[in-house]
């Protein structure tokens, strides 16, 4: 049979392009290497808890058409992120908020916050930031910068802050008000039941090949459809020949514990250099009634999560936006706009550091300028 559209992953942008090509009477061909749908928002059942596997996924938008197009596939819940920072043992509020300015100098008020601030900035000399480190400095100060910024984006990205580019800390929010809501987002929540039923009902009624690598059976699979949508890595693709982009992976450690509460919030940040990992994740309190009382589930799932440099055979999971990585993807995007037949979507596909409503929306998209 051949095939009006190959779509190479089952992540949110293949998953939305496969659906909407089917609404379109297109006849869609879904693979993925992986066994199980859903790329990096997969999610598994695990004690009667929705464990997201490849990382915690918090959906957030202020897109109404985004919003409104995954509430056809799933109910959302209400879940707002409020992680919390811990540095040695001392905690604080994220993001950074009146709670967090509290703790750090006992100022009370937005105004001695912003001085306090303010004279930070200015004995760190700082007028227009030239990378990360500034960048840090000038939104929230040193003290805050040194404890809670420093040691997680250096273990986050394996390089010195004053090596990173300041737009990275951008999305970083600064508060003055007591807001815990880490997202400045008109819509949030996570999909109750899980991500993986979100995407099995955006793939309903389509052909799914899992465990099949594209890359590997590429000229048998391109023969079976007139178009290709491939949301891999687009150095991969094109084997690597122009040099290999750089990208950070990462490592989860799950563990089951027979208690009903380990840490009380779904994501507390490691801050200091010291501990190996960048965050734990407790799965359990992604779920809306977790503080019903006698918590019926009488365990609990935490993940423990490793940033490494990526090396072939890694997952990559987010792009190392810098200079000379920018240079180098510019390059395969000129290859990659020289091919007729395949179309390159997604985080990886684009080399894009992508929320998940931009890749939606993206996908979006796409369908409407090549789908008849």
């Amino acid at each position: 049979m051949k095939y009006d559209y190959l779509i190479v992953g089952t992540g949110l942008y293949g998953a939305v392009f496969a659906h909407e090509a089917k609404k379109r009477g297109k006849s869609v061909l879904v693979i993925d290497k992986r066994p199980n749908i859903a790329g990096n928002v997969y999610t598994e059942e695990i004690e009667g808890i929705n464990v997201h596997k490849y990382g915690a996924h918090i959906f957030h938008t202020n897109n109404k058409q985004v919003w409104d197009y995954v509430n056809q596939f799933a109910e959302f819940n209400r879940f707002t992120n409020s992680p919390v920072a811990n540095y040695h043992g001392e905690l604080y509020s994220l993001p950074f908020n009146m709670y967090t300015f509290n703790k750090m100098w006992g100022v009370v008020t937005p105004k001695e916050a912003e001085e306090k601030i303010e004279e930070q900035k200015k004995a760190a000399g700082i007028t227009e930031p030239k990378n990360l480190e500034e960048q840090a400095i000038s939104l929230v100060g040193t003290d805050i910068y040194e404890k809670l910024i420093k040691g997680y984006t250096e273990k986050q990205w394996g390089r010195p802050c004053t090596e990173l580019p300041s737009f990275i800390i951008k999305r970083l929010p600064v508060r003055f008000t007591f807001d815990n809501n880490y997202f400045n987002a008109l819509y949030q929540g996570i999909p109750v039941g899980g991500y993986t039923k979100m995407v099995a009902n955006m793939l309903d009624g389509i052909e799914v090949r899992l465990g099949v690598d594209y890359l590997e059976n590429k000229e048998e699979l391109d023969s079976q459809a007139d178009k290709v949508i491939y949301t891999g890595a687009i150095d991969a693709y094109f084997d690597f020949k122009l040099g290999t982009l750089e990208y950070r992976s990462v490592r989860f450690d799950a563990e089951i514990l027979n208690q009903p509460n380990f840490q009380g919030n779904a994501a507390v940040n490691y801050t200091d250099r010291e501990t190996p990992w960048t965050r734990i994740i407790e799965h359990k309190w992604f779920e809306f009634g977790k503080d019903k009382e006698g918590n019926d589930l009488p365990k609990t799932v935490i993940s423990r999560e490793y940033s490494s440099e990526w090396k072939p055979g890694d997952e990559p999971y987010y792009p190392v936006n810098d200079e000379r990585n920018g240079k180098l993807y510019a390059e395969y995007k000129k290859l990659a706009d020289a091919e007729d037949k395949v179309i390159f979507g997604g985080r990886l596909g684009e080399y894009k550091y992508y929320d998940m409503d931009a890749v939606i929306a993206s996908a979006l998209d796409m369908c409407k300028t090549i789908i008849c």
